[in-house]
């Protein structure tokens, strides 16, 4: 499950690496990537029901059974996905949980909602999201992301324009205290040292069964450094092929 607003285009480096061995699928959120998108924004359960609606059309049912991951947003997709399907979901692995007080949610919620204004004829919203995004994307990138692939993620995070903030209205709305402690799989968080890092393992914590592994010197762009996606593919592989009861 990607962040916002990205799309599944984000975890291609990380789904060449997991292929090897396993069937890995990576949704587009409802109005992201190429994904239809719903008439208004949702909940962050309401876009979990609609991937795990997608899932049994590809066959991933209780009989089959699948593990969960999602960084950020896709964090909070992840942990509703594995809710709403708590027999089919064996694992659920998060990176990044954006947890944050209060105060800071209800100022994020106003600025999502804000900016669902974007779109104009002039392009004036739009114009003024692509340039600050395109010096976190790409100039601010960790050394070793090549200017092209950088370059296609900026892209991709422009495409939903206007809907771009949409699933940020369900992350500032979302209910840490009351959903986490839900989660009965064995839980796993993969955490960079970000800036919300702390934040990240103080959700965690509210899971019963949870545990830390620590992706070190890589506060950002751990799905594309081939140190960092080496040290993610270890980490998934040795708690995905353990117990799931």
């Amino acid at each position: 499950m990607h962040q916002t607003p990205a799309s599944s285009f984000e975890y291609e480096p990380l789904i060449a690496a997991m292929a090897t061995d396993r069937h890995v699928i990576a949704f587009d959120t409802p109005g992201y990537g190429m994904s239809d998108a719903p008439p208004a924004a949702l909940s962050m359960t309401g876009y979990a029901e609609c991937l795990v609606e997608a899932a049994a059309l590809l066959g991933l049912t209780c009989d089959t059974g699948c593990d969960v991951f999602g960084v950020h947003t896709g964090a909070l997709l992840a942990i509703e996905f594995a809710l709403a399907a708590p027999v089919a979901v064996r694992h659920v692995v998060c990176s990044g949980i954006p947890m944050r007080s209060a105060a800071e949610r209800a100022d994020r919620l106003q600025a999502a909602h804000d900016a669902t204004d974007a779109l104009d004829e002039a392009g004036t919203g739009a114009l003024a999201l692509a340039a600050p995004l395109w010096d976190f994307i790409v100039t601010q990138r960790t050394p070793g992301v090549p200017l092209r692939r950088a370059a296609q993620l900026w892209a991709d995070k422009l495409a939903p324009i206007d809907r771009a903030s949409w699933a940020y209205q369900g992350v500032w709305r979302y209910d840490y205290g009351a959903r986490l402690p839900l989660i009965r799989q064995p839980f796993l968080l993969l955490q960079p040292p970000e800036d919300i890092a702390a934040q990240s393992r103080a959700a965690a914590a509210l899971v019963s069964d949870a545990r830390i592994v620590e992706i070190e010197r890589f506060p950002r762009d751990i799905l594309e450094l081939p140190q960092s996606l080496d040290r993610i593919g270890q980490a998934l592989r040795r708690f995905l092929d353990g117990p799931h009861t």
